[in-house]
């Protein structure tokens, strides 16, 4: 069986490795430069920071083998399980939440080893040189590819939000025991993470994600959203000191919540991803197993 994926995230790759691993021959293709999509680490200034999603969460028995494994590699470790909720500063216990050493980026990599990954490699259209394609992106980007008609319905009804990211460089860390933060009640700041605490090298550099209503104003000029995020942030955490500002555009980033099932097919194409359930790095990496199962099947 001949099967392409398209989208190197983290629920093409889960899909594409599980393919492999059941017999199938498997080609990924993806339109950017590197694997990972949301699973994102960018270098500025000779360091990664992670840009896309913040941490891991693992309460599934079979993410939690996966996610176990990269730690017995050194590629994960946990971070916490504790982070400050705004208005207020207290702090809120949770599920642990996993982070990387290397940058989340690194995980994707790993995923992406020993796959027939084809990078900087859009498409227009559906491949049809293969016995099933499964679209491993969000439900807008599959509608341009003029999909089959129940992919198109399921693509159609995902609902997603925007967010820019921040990149906040400080001459030294000011704010003391942070790990992150949400945001409540802020038209402007969603999250803040500290990058050096969550990847374990103390960098006085902050990641700040905006709220989607900032997001949709600042759109079409990424950038002029960064002054505003930085500023917010100093507001919050009582920074006097001005950051070296670089920002990320997600257009999609984060879907709507949704319950049911984990794809949606349509005789030989298949869509799978995040939007399937909770919006959670997890329900993509189950997402793309469960398709790589019913496609095996």
């Amino acid at each position: 069986m001949d099967v392409v994926v398209v989208g190197a995230g983290i629920a093409g790759l889960s899909c594409a490795q599980a393919l492999r691993e059941g017999g199938a021959r498997v080609r990924v293709v993806e339109r950017g430069r590197v694997p990972g999509g949301r699973l994102a680490s960018k270098r500025y200034d000779g360091r990664y920071a992670d840009i896309g999603a913040a941490y891991l969460v693992a309460d599934d028995p079979d993410f939690t083998a996966q996610v176990t494994s990269w730690e017995s590699r050194g590629l994960a470790r946990p971070w916490t399980t504790a982070l400050r909720v705004y208005p207020g500063g207290q702090e809120s216990s949770g599920p642990v939440r996993w982070a990387a050493p290397g940058g989340l980026r690194s995980l994707a990599a790993d995923l992406a080893a020993g796959l027939d990954v084809r990078l900087s490699t859009p498409i227009t259209t559906v491949p049809e040189d293969a016995d099933a394609v499964v679209l491993a992106m969000p439900g807008p980007q599959a509608l341009r590819l003029a999909p089959p008609p129940a992919i198109a319905l399921a693509a159609g009804a995902q609902t997603w939000q925007p967010v820019i990211a921040a990149v906040l460089t400080y001459p030294s860390r000011e704010w003391g025991d942070l790990r992150g933060a949400f945001v409540n009640e802020s038209p402007l700041l969603a999250t803040v993470c500290d990058d050096g605490d969550r990847r374990g090298d103390g960098a006085p550099v902050l990641v700040a994600h905006s709220t989607a209503a900032l997001a949709a104003r600042h759109l079409t000029a990424p950038e002029s959203a960064g002054p505003i995020l930085a500023e917010a942030v100093g507001e919050l955490l009582g920074i006097a000191a001005k950051p070296e500002v670089h920002v990320h555009r997600w257009t999609y980033a984060q879907p709507v919540a949704t319950t049911g099932a984990l794809y949606a097919v349509d005789g030989r194409v298949w869509l799978c991803g995040d939007a399937f359930g909770r919006p959670r790095v997890q329900t993509a990496w189950l997402s793309g197993r469960a398709v790589a199962r019913a496609v095996l099947g």
